[in-house]
C-alpha cells in the first residue's frame, strides 16, 4: 500500500498534505488527551505504535505501490478512538518511511497521500462501522467482537485496497486489468487475515484488559446479558 515518491504526480502528492494538516489539527484539538495522561494508557498507545511499525514493515509486493501488509487500523480505533488512532497511525507511517529511507526507498513526498489512505481513511471507516453497529444491532459481546472487530476489520482493509487501487488507476500509474488481476484479489485474503488477527487481539484485550479498549463498556455489553 505504501506509495513511493515517484509514483504519483507531484501535484497529487503535495495537495494531499492540505487535507491531512486540517485533519491533524482537528485531531490535536479534539483528541482525548486526558486518557494518555495515565502512564499505563500512554505506554499501551506507544506500544501499539511500535508493534504496528513492525507489522507494516513486513509487507509483500512485486511492483512499486503494489505491496500488501496488515493495517491494524480497526484495532487501534477501537482501543483509542479515531483522533488518537489517526495520530498514532501517522506516527507509524513516520517510522515506516524512516525505515524505507535507510533502505533507499524515498517516500516523504508521498507521505501525505500515504497518510490519507493508510491512516485517515481506514480509521474513519472503522469508527463509522462501530457507530453503525452500535446504532442498529443489539448491545451484545458477540456482536461487538464478531461484527465490529472481526468483520469491521475485514471491510476496512478491503475498502482501503479499493481506495488505493482507485487512486493508482485514476493517476494512470497502472491499468485497470493489472490492478484487478494482480492486486485487488489479494485484499480479500488480507482482509480475512486482518479479521482473524484483529478479532483475536480485541477478544483477548476485552477479556483480560478491558481498560485498554476504550470503545468497550462492560456494563453495556455484559451486564444482564
Amino acid at each position: 500500500m505504501n506509495f513511493p515518491d515517484a509514483l504519483f504526480p507531484q501535484a497529487w502528492a503535495l495537495g494531499a498534505f492540505l487535507p491531512l494538516f486540517a485533519i491533524w489539527l482537528w485531531c490535536l484539538r479534539t483528541a482525548p488527551w486526558r486518557r494518555l495522561a495515565d502512564s499505563a494508557q500512554f505506554n499501551v498507545w506507544l506500544g501499539t505504535i511500535v508493534m504496528l511499525v513492525l507489522v507494516w514493515s513486513m509487507k509483500a509486493g512485486v511492483k512499486p505501490g503494489l505491496n500488501l501488509h496488515l493495517l491494524g487500523a480497526t484495532m487501534f480505533t477501537l482501543m483509542f478512538g479515531r483522533q488518537l488512532a489517526i495520530i498514532g497511525l501517522s506516527l507509524v507511517l513516520v517510522g515506516v518511511t524512516l525505515n524505507g529511507e535507510l533502505l533507499g526507498h524515498k517516500a516523504w513526498l508521498a507521505y501525505g497521500l500515504n497518510a490519507l489512505v493508510l491512516a485517515v481513511f481506514p480509521v474513519l471507516l472503522a469508527d463509522g462501522i462501530r457507530r453503525w453497529v452500535e446504532r442498529l444491532l443489539p448491545e451484545n459481546f458477540f456482536v461487538y467482537v464478531f461484527v465490529t472487530a472481526f468483520f469491521g476489520a475485514a471491510l476496512t482493509v478491503i475498502a482501503t485496497g479499493l481506495l488505493a487501487s482507485g487512486l493508482l488507476w485514476l493517476a494512470a500509474v497502472y491499468p485497470a486489468p493489472t490492478l484487478l488481476d494482480d492486486y485487488l484479489p489479494y485484499y480479500f485474503l488480507l482482509g480475512f487475515a486482518e479479521a482473524w488477527l484483529n478479532g483475536a487481539l480485541i477478544t483477548l484485550m476485552v477479556v483480560y484488559a478491558p481498560h485498554w479498549v476504550g470503545s468497550f463498556d462492560d456494563r453495556r455489553y455484559l451486564l444482564n446479558k
